[in-house]
């Protein structure tokens, strides 16, 4: 692990000389909006629509913080990067940028002083939009009142804290061309798609990073970032959404709930709340459409999914199946009896709302109980309190193997010092 660590600075190293001295930033263009570009109060709401289908909000505003003044961490395997502050301030903001800088950084991930922008900020999907969405967002962003707060600085270790790698790594990493419609598909596919591909930026958690933190060829196979693991959605049949119907998926994306597949968490309950939920119902079909068009990869760590494991074949809503304890379940099961059985139920249904069910739900399916971990210790939107203080790290792994066994059907082995890890990288 140390050599690698070490190949990795050097590797990293040589790309920012390469980037510095070999390849030059993105320079501006000049732009123009389509004649069918609203203007006035229309075109800043549908700027407004447009940013609330990118969640421009979730990354750039802390918990409890003004909208849009950025701040918030990311911590990832090289150092934490900031989000920047979106509002119209003209020093801390992007109040002084031209329509062309912010077309730039959009499209090409180049901030308004010509640095080089890291691609936390998913210009690598946004690049995809067209040029009149991207001037709508910029029309929504400069009608919010302007945050004069400055984030904190990036706190990322040399060689990663040169900008210039970004050059170098874009010229692997990033295709600039706005998405062009599909003739051979319905403009409902297509709208999904542009959805889905561009302003959602779904594969930026759901696709896998290779070791340069670019996109892996396993588009939307599942990943985990900063714990959260965001779930396989390509149309596999056993770890995927390959089960679910139109219908079902796209009442999940605007509800973040369907009976028999799980309750959104984490960062997916974020992005239900602030984005999907009022997205129209036209468009969240249409992503459903697209997605369920998205050719299968199963997922690689055994989150096939068993709504009916035999442990639950003849368990009740008050009790266990008879004899289904398992010997290591002593303390896992006690724990679930005592703070856990009396919403979600011994036979996973739940009570007294649907939203606490566990049959069927991906979070127990997975061995190693990422999502699970982070909701026990954190709670969720869904009316799940958090446990985090209540109980040990040795408790809350317990706990965790006895409902990946019990609900999932499957052998877990969440340790105590995972549990720690989950609680030290906070929510």
């Amino acid at each position: 692990m140390k050599r690698l660590a070490i190949a990795l600075v050097i590797l990293f190293g040589l790309l920012a000389g390469a980037g510095l001295f070999f390849f030059l930033p993105a320079g501006l263009e000049p732009v123009k909006a389509s004649a069918a570009q609203p203007s006035g109060p229309a075109l800043v709401e549908k700027g407004r629509y447009l940013a609330t289908a990118g969640d421009c909000v979730a990354c750039h505003t802390v918990p409890g913080g003004k909208p849009f003044a950025g701040g918030l961490a990311f911590k990832l395997p090289f150092g934490t990067l900031y989000s920047s502050n979106i509002t119209p301030d003209p020093k801390a903001g992007i109040g002084a940028w031209s329509n062309a800088q912010f077309v730039r950084a959009m499209r090409h991930g180049v901030r308004g002083d010509g640095q080089d922008l890291y691609p936390a900020f998913p210009y690598t999907a946004y690049a995809k939009m067209s040029t009149d969405d991207i001037l709508a967002v910029r029309a929504y962003l400069a009608s919010l009142a302007p945050v004069a707060d400055a984030p904190p600085a990036n706190q990322l270790a040399f060689p990663f804290n040169q900008r210039a790698i970004m050059r170098a790594w874009k010229l692997l990493f990033l295709d600039d061309a706005q998405m062009a419609p599909q003739t051979a598909q319905s403009p409902e596919w297509n709208r999904g798609a542009y959805l889905v591909e561009a302003l959602g930026h779904c594969g930026e958690c759901h696709t896998p990073r290779n070791v340069a933190y670019g996109l892996s060829g396993k588009t939307f196979a599942g990943a985990t970032t900063q714990g959260w693991k965001a779930y396989n959605i390509t149309s596999d049949p056993k770890s995927g959404i390959g089960g679910w119907s139109v219908d079902q998926l796209a009442t999940y994306l605007g509800t973040g709930h369907v009976a028999g597949r799980g309750v959104a968490s984490g960062s997916m309950a974020e992005v239900v709340s602030l984005s999907l939920s009022h997205l129209t119902p036209p468009d969240l079909r249409a992503m459903a459409v697209y997605l369920k068009s998205v050719p299968p990869r199963p997922s690689q760590d055994g989150e096939d999914i068993d709504a009916n494991p035999r442990s639950l074949a003849t368990a009740t809503l008050a009790a266990p199946a008879p004899g289904s304890a398992g010997p290591h379940d002593g303390l896992g099961l006690r724990i679930f009896e005592s703070a856990c059985a009396g919403c979600h139920a011994w036979n996973g249904e739940g009570m007294p709302s649907p939203d606490a069910a566990l049959r069927g739900a991906r979070g127990v399916s997975d061995p190693q109980a990422a999502n699970m971990i982070q909701v026990i210790l954190h709670g969720s939107p869904m009316r799940m309190p958090a446990f985090g203080r209540a109980y040990s790290d040795a408790e809350i792994a317990a706990v965790s193997n006895y409902v990946v066994r019990h609900f999932g059907g499957k052998t877990a082995d969440v340790t105590p010092g995972q549990v720690a890890e989950a609680r030290a990288l906070g929510r």
